[in-house]
């Protein structure tokens, strides 16, 4: 019992402070019951839900058990793909307060959305592993959004967290409104795997915050597969909807 008094009091003390101060939506709503999107912004979100594509994570009108067309005509380097939610003007902001704005605090959040999209490969994962950036682009931007998000997911899957487990070693460009062969190239020997990750059997989820073309996704699969993992499946917090590139 005794062992149990100090994390009473932390709950009855977060409990009086929400009453004092109440929880302020994500988005810039009003009071919410819990940390979280306002009742309006939650409902222009468009989750995916079942059925989906096994091979890329993208919505399907009838669960058929056979991988959509663009995996069939180019199948993908990671073997699942899972998505919470469409990149549209209703995610959008979010993602870009995240990855620009300095809004870590929206971090909990979408893990809680890829823990709930992930449930269904969620038990047979050994790690979760962040997409990387370049140093660089680290220091100007103090923050991996993947990381942020990988960390809290981790937690929720009950899995080991391996942030260096894939490395960024050559500067990009952006790849903002890049076709997808040209992100494919500018991503070209750039991410390798960490020689002091335990790679070699594991079975991965790399995390990154949107996919479009692929080409990250990809670059961070077969770069963790020459490393000797065993199966490499992704998830992202949002996924375009067709082939249509976004400025992100």
């Amino acid at each position: 019992m005794v062992a149990r008094c100090p994390s009473t009091v932390r709950g009855l003390g977060s409990r009086t402070l929400d009453l004092l101060l109440p929880p302020r939506a994500l988005d810039g709503g009003g009071a919410v019951i819990s940390n979280g999107l306002s009742a309006e912004a939650w409902g222009r979100i468009h989750f995916i839900e079942a059925p989906v594509c096994d091979g890329c994570g993208a919505p399907m009108r009838y669960d058929t058990k056979v991988r959509c067309p663009a995996c069939q005509t180019r199948p993908p380097a990671f073997d699942r793909g899972r998505a919470a939610c469409l990149y549209d003007d209703a995610s959008r902001d979010l993602i870009l307060r995240f990855k620009h704005g300095d809004r870590t605090d929206l971090a909990p959040l979408f893990a809680r959305w890829l823990a709930r999209a992930c449930a269904d490969i969620a038990g047979e994962l050994d790690a979760v592993v962040p997409a990387p950036l370049h140093p660089l682009r680290l220091l100007a931007r103090r923050y991996n959004q993947a990381a942020e998000i990988a960390r809290p997911l981790a937690r929720h899957l009950g899995v080991a967290c391996w942030p260096d487990a894939l490395i960024r070693r050559k500067r990009t460009a952006s790849q903002a409104g890049k076709s997808g062969d040209a992100r494919r190239r500018n991503l070209a020997a750039a991410i390798v795997a960490s020689k002091r990750a335990a790679i070699a059997g594991a079975r991965l989820l790399v995390v990154d915050d949107v996919l479009t073309t692929g080409a990250t996704a990809e670059a961070c699969a077969r770069a963790l597969k020459a490393a000797g993992a065993a199966s490499v499946d992704l998830a992202v917090v949002a996924r375009v909807h067709t082939r249509a590139l976004e400025a992100i």
